[in-house]
């Protein structure tokens, strides 16, 4: 039974007892018909209650048969009174308190309490921040989980929404997935909603549907959890220049309305206490504290989990990762970032035709397996309009050519998984490849792209 079940049953049942009190009034009083009314009232709420129960439990549980007897019990009641108009009082509330209590404590002990929880990512590419949870709930014989992917916008330069996007088709085979349409957050009202967009209508490049900013989704469950996508650089909490720059994470409208926050690890959760405390007030800390949980990421979780002989690798890339001979070429990881994009314009793409080229020239014994952020092409439409068209054709070049892997898959983890290096922008992806030991190098800009 779910939580808000159990409540409404609970309650339903001290009503009942002072119902009985209020029979035992009107029995001393002598007015019958009054007495007679409630005991109707008290049997029809006990059948309804035990619909209920016998809806979600089963007729085999013990306190459906504990409510057929109270209900068996009013009966005998109403039939004494209209009988015997000089019923005796005292003993008639104590048969029915006594059939009372019983249902109450095996409402309480005998009937499970059922959790509902809900998950919520938009991008598929970002479910591996929210997966080893949810396969822990799902596992749980108490506890209904659901993953019900939400849609959304690119946004224009104005802000305005553009295109929808929806990628429940991206999801692992083995994770059921619930069509955001279906699911009536109102009537159900899971007890626990997971979210990783922090950003509400914050975010400049994209946007959920407003239904799902974290401000409205806190109304509909007694728990809003927020997880973040990514894995920041671990710095000292009394860093201040670089707490500074990460500030902006700490304050995200995801992480101000959820319940709880799990960020990666302790000394971040002491970063994000110190940043709110100096922005809600010092009064505010334990409150903080209470709601900030550096537990680590489930990202980290995901890797570490998944077996490279289990993965699924497609013919195509097993030509290109693969010698003459059969043996494995060594595989780099090329991740290009928004941030870096955004930061150096077109000398960025300058930058990224001259890694291709150079793997290109080592491709006999380096498999290139590029992976862009997923966001990177709403990012440009939206912000850099200027730079699409160069950018299409670099990665539309690449393809045709078919000597490297171009990865825009929602599985991170294989890709992780079969490389031996990473090279490229700094992002979270460089922290979530440090946590599993894969050799990191950083691309410099201005190296190649100077006069």
């Amino acid at each position: 039974m779910r939580k808000e079940q159990k409540k409404q049953a609970e309650e339903f049942l001290t009503v009942l007892a002072e119902a009985h009190t209020e029979i035992k009034k009107h029995l001393q009083k002598k007015a019958l018909s009054g007495a007679r009314e409630l005991l109707q009232q008290c049997q029809q709420g006990a059948i309804r209650l035990g619909s209920l129960i016998e809806s979600i439990e089963g007729e085999e549980c013990i306190t459906v048969h504990y409510l057929e007897e109270y209900c068996e019990t009013v009966y005998q009641i109403y039939e004494e009174i209209t009988q015997n108009q000089s019923a005796e009082s005292g003993s008639i509330y104590k048969r029915l308190h006594r059939k009372q209590l019983r249902v109450a404590n095996s409402v309480k002990n005998d009937i499970p309490l059922h959790r509902e929880i809900v998950f919520l990512p938009y991008k598929a590419s970002m479910w591996d921040s929210l997966e080893s949870i949810w396969r822990a709930a799902d596992e749980d014989p108490d506890c209904d989980a659901y993953v019900i992917p939400i849609p959304y916008y690119d946004r224009n330069p104005d802000g305005t929404f553009r295109e929808m996007h929806y990628e429940g088709d991206q999801y692992p085979q083995d994770v059921p997935v619930t069509r955001y349409e279906a699911y009536d957050f109102e009537k159900r009202r899971p007890d626990m909603i997971f979210i990783h967009n922090p950003y509400d209508d914050c975010n400049y490049v994209t946007s959920v549907p407003p239904f799902f900013y974290s401000r409205n989704l806190k109304q509909y469950t007694d728990c809003l959890v927020y997880i973040p996508y990514f894995i920041l650089g671990e710095i000292e909490p009394d860093n201040e220049q670089a707490v500074k720059g990460m500030e902006h994470f700490c304050t995200a409208p995801g992480v101000i309305h959820a319940d709880k926050v799990v960020v990666q690890s302790e000394k971040m959760r002491q970063i994000y206490v110190d940043v709110l405390t100096r922005s809600a007030g010092k009064d505010t800390r334990k409150y903080w504290e209470e709601k900030i949980l550096g537990i680590g990421s489930p990202k980290t979780d995901k890797v570490l989990n998944t077996k490279a002989e289990e993965l699924d690798i497609p013919e195509e890339w097993k030509k290109i990762l693969e010698k003459p001979d059969g043996n494995r070429k060594k595989v780099i990881l090329y991740n290009t970032s928004v941030s870096a994009l955004l930061h150096h314009d077109k000398r960025m793409l300058d930058k990224m035709q001259s890694v291709l080229q150079t793997f290109y020239e080592s491709r006999e014994d380096i498999a290139l397996l590029w992976r862009p952020h997923p966001l990177i092409k709403a990012t440009i439409e939206s912000m850099r309009p200027q730079l699409w068209a160069e950018y299409e054709k670099i990665v539309e070049n690449y393809r045709e050519q078919c000597w490297g892997i171009y990865d825009d898959s929602a599985e991170l983890d294989r890709a992780l998984v079969i490389s031996d290096a990473y090279y490229g922008d700094p992002s979270s992806l460089v922290e979530l490849c440090k946590s599993v030991g894969i050799p990191v190098m950083i691309q410099n800009v201005e190296a190649d792209t100077e006069s």
